[in-house]
């Protein structure tokens, strides 16, 4: 039987295969009876007559497309399987038929076939979204939502794709609290088969946590228990916390917590029973119950490292654990000892190790015996190093970087250095460097990944002091000029201490080679009348070259001329004006002529947020070649880190400062240490050293010694606040002036001048915050220890914004 289009097609199906014997039977009987009157025998040899009939095929002839109005009939054949000429059958037609359907932008589809060979695509086009309506909505953003849905005007509208966009406002909103919000789409049908989706909602009440209650828990306190968990209960004071609404995912989450915290306190077989929430009868929070099984707290028995062979030497491994029989079982550790073993493996060329840990608990000595087993796989090399995510920085600038090439054997602690040197640019948010199976067993792919950030950065800075003292700074820093890696900065200050127009440009790969060259010119004026009554102005520039000694040690040499100029008051230095010869000597202009070099050792673990390590830092600057200054000058400071946790984190520092003059040049005032604001807290610019007691001038020194000690402390705030904490104590002094200014011409100590290079300290609160403009710094000190002539602040605040 020849199927002569869709709807004879779909009813034929319909019929039961009872129908359809009895038709061929009707069809058949006249002939069937004429040569043997056996009608049962017709009947059951009917299905396997109709049979052929069913899968006769026809050849079409041509294609006619009816019903499509904005999408083009080419379009809609380039979908269609089918193409003149080409023989159909049922299966046929239904596998174009869903072929049509999958690219959504039919609403219905039904193919036919004429007696004349004519293949009819009859269709029903999705609409267009003229707009998507939120309404309803108060407590989430019509910006997040739309970020949340799919559906977008001038896109097709499908009711799969609604129902797709409702479950996800709904999870938003439950994500949110508000676990009884419900979403109903509306559409509303406009001309040109066009339409409105309106998603109406109504967010229902917050529900919020009521009580989090802890059962078997003898060990610690619900409190200790509650302050491991990311669900909070819900307090008045908690405005801005997401976390005092129940989610059954947070819950899920704090399961784990719970069981991370009890497992690094030696309790190895901690499990949690069950974890139930109970709502309130009326809907407006629910109440948490967690049942814990604690069990026995655990030691740590034996410890072994078994490999397959003896390429990698499991004694030395083993040296290497964090791991010794006696100690609390912390599964922390066995964490860090996997880490340790990759990374050995890694060092030494493995690039596919596997090592897996396993456990043997003895309970009737509370021990758990631990076996890492590592699988070492065969040395790998560097097939091809990938470079994923940069859209701004070129490639080039990147491979630089990488201490690994290909070709190279695969060495784990290298491509930690080549990580750590990306992060050091400053030119991405993230960076990942991980590595994946070559073309053969023994070759490896590393992937680096990179996420972009702003390299360019607008900076403004302000103080207040004591004394109502204002600076505002305007510079442009732009750290990835080009995409080349190169750093240009164009600075202008303004203020009431200093006026200075700053260029700088570094090339970090000069020649091609690893040389950081670069150049500087400047003009600038300090007005130091406030603190020194004098005026300083300097315009010169200077080139900058440096080159790296090993990984850790960069060494950089450097070479200035300027021209400096002292200006004091109308009749200051005269008798009338009472200025010291400490500042009078000084005034004048000069040629500073001036050659310099500084070695910088970095062994921190982290370029950006360091938990260990230390820095050194080492500058002299020799004065003298030409000009009319002659001095050298040295400075050097030390920084360390040590990560108590991840949160808390102490850094030191210390650093010092001598400056002396040769050919009996006396130290010029603008080559002097000046030290308050930024560099000694409490203390406002030039607040501590030698003064001038008749006038209160700050005079500066030719030493200088800071010790600086900060602990940085969680605050309580959600990571996603950006907003973090450090407790700081600063203690130094600052002094040393030339003989001839601070002894009297007998010889004895000036009643005038005083410099006793006494002691100074304070303490207090630093507050950092990456706020949407950028990162803000808040310091808050207390003076513990200065002297009566010292000028003194409590608050000051820094920002910059990013571009």
């Amino acid at each position: 039987m020849i199927r002569q289009d869709a709807s004879a097609l779909r009813f034929a199906r319909g019929l039961s295969p009872s129908l359809l014997a009895l038709a061929v039977a009707a069809g058949l009987c006249g002939p069937a009876l004429a040569q043997t009157p056996e009608p049962t025998v017709v009947i059951q040899d009917a299905p396997a007559a109709q049979q052929p009939a069913a899968q006769e095929r026809l050849v079409v002839n041509r294609i006619l497309v009816r019903g499509n109005q904005r999408i083009d009939q080419t379009t809609i054949l380039s979908y269609l399987p089918i193409q003149p000429g080409d023989p159909v059958d049922d299966a046929v037609l239904d596998v174009a038929v869903r072929t049509l359907t999958r690219t959504q932008l039919f609403a219905d589809v039904q193919l036919g076939v004429q007696p004349n060979g004519d293949l009819v695509v009859e269709i029903v086009e999705n609409p267009i979204i003229n707009q998507v309506v939120f309404e309803g909505n108060g407590a989430i953003a019509e910006t997040k939502l739309r970020e949340e849905v799919t559906l977008r005007p001038r896109g097709i509208y499908t009711r799969a794709r609604v129902q797709e966009d409702v479950g996800k406002i709904v999870e938003l909103y439950r994500l949110s609290g508000r676990i009884s919000a419900t979403v109903t789409p509306k559409l509303v049908q406009l001309d040109q088969n066009r339409v409105d989706v309106v998603f109406e909602i109504d967010e229902g009440p917050e529900t919020g946590v009521r009580a989090i209650t802890f059962l078997g828990n003898t060990a610690f306190s619900d409190g200790d228990l509650q302050e491991v968990m990311v669900t909070k209960r819900s307090q008045w004071w908690q405005f801005f916390s997401s976390n005092d609404n129940y989610d059954p995912n947070r819950l899920d989450y704090d399961r784990e917590q719970l069981r991370k915290f009890y497992t690094n306190r030696g309790y190895y077989d901690f499990r949690v029973l069950s974890a139930i929430a109970e709502l309130a009868p009326d809907d407006s929070a629910f109440g948490i119950t967690i049942t814990v099984d604690e069990g026995d707290r655990y030691n740590f028995g034996t410890v072994e490292v078994v490999t397959e062979n003896d390429r990698l030497n499991p004694d030395f491994l083993k040296l290497l654990l964090p791991i010794r029989t006696g100690q609390l079982y912390e599964s922390d550790k066995i964490e860090s000892a996997v880490d340790a073993l990759t990374f050995a493996a890694g060092s030494a060329g493995y690039a596919f190790v596997e090592i897996e840990p396993s456990y043997r608990a003895n309970p009737e000595t509370d021990t758990v015996d631990v076996t890492f087993n590592v699988r070492e796989g065969q040395r790998v090399y560097v097939d091809r190093i990938n470079i994923i995510g940069n859209t701004r920085t070129l490639d080039n600038v990147i491979r630089r970087e990488m201490m690994l090439t290909e070709g190279d054997a695969f060495n784990r602690t290298l491509l930690e250095r080549s990580r750590n040197n990306l992060r050091g640019l400053g030119f991405f948010k993230d960076v990942t460097v991980e590595e994946a199976r070559g073309s053969a067993p023994d070759r490896s792919i590393v992937n680096v990944t990179v996420q972009e950030q702003p390299t360019g950065e607008l900076s403004v800075g302000a103080g207040f002091s004591s004394v109502d003292s204002f600076v505002v700074n305007l510079g442009i820093t732009e750290r990835n000029f080009r995409g080349r890696g190169q750093n240009v900065v164009a600075r202008v200050e303004w203020g009431s201490l200093r006026q200075q127009i700053d260029f700088r440009f570094t090339e970090p790969k000069f020649l091609g080679r690893d040389l950081r060259a670069g150049f500087d010119a400047f003009h600038s004026r300090y007005d130091l009348s406030e603190y020194s009554s004098y005026d300083y102005r300097s315009t010169g520039g200077g080139v900058r070259l440096s080159y790296p000694l090993n990984a850790y040690t960069l060494f950089s040499t450097r070479y200035f001329l300027k021209a400096d100029e002292i200006i004091v008051p109308t009749n200051f230095c005269s008798g009338a004006g009472g200025g010291s010869t400490a500042l009078c000597d000084q005034v004048g202009s000069f040629l500073n002529s001036s050659a310099g070099y500084t070695l910088f050792v970095d062994r921190r673990n982290d370029p950006i947020r360091p938990t260990r390590g230390w820095t050194g830092r080492l500058i002299q600057d020799f004065a003298g070649i030409g000009g009319d200054v002659n001095y050298v000058k040295t400075e050097a400071e030390v920084s360390a880190y040590w990560g108590i946790t991840p949160s808390w984190v102490v850094s030191t520092s210390a650093s010092t400062g001598y400056v002396s003059g040769w050919g009996g040049d006396p130290i010029r005032i603008n080559d002097r240490f000046f030290k308050g604001g930024n560099s000694f807290r409490g203390f406002e610019t030039a607040g501590i050293g030698p003064r001038d007691l008749n006038t209160t001038d700050a005079l500066g020194g030719n030493f200088y010694v800071i010790g600086t000690m900060e602990l940085t402390v969680p605050n309580g705030l959600p990571e996603e606040y950006g907003i973090r904490t450090s407790l700081f104590t600063d203690v130094g002094t600052v002094g040393a002036l030339d003989d001839r200014y601070t002894l009297d011409a007998n010889g004895n100590p000036s009643t005038r001048i005083v410099d006793d290079l006494a002691l100074r300290a304070s303490a207090g609160v630093s507050i950092h915050w990456r706020s949407p403009m950028g990162p803000i710094r808040f310091d808050l000190s207390h003076i513990l220890g200065s002297e009566d002539y010292d000028k003194t602040e409590t608050f000051r605040f820094s920002t910059s914004t990013q571009f």
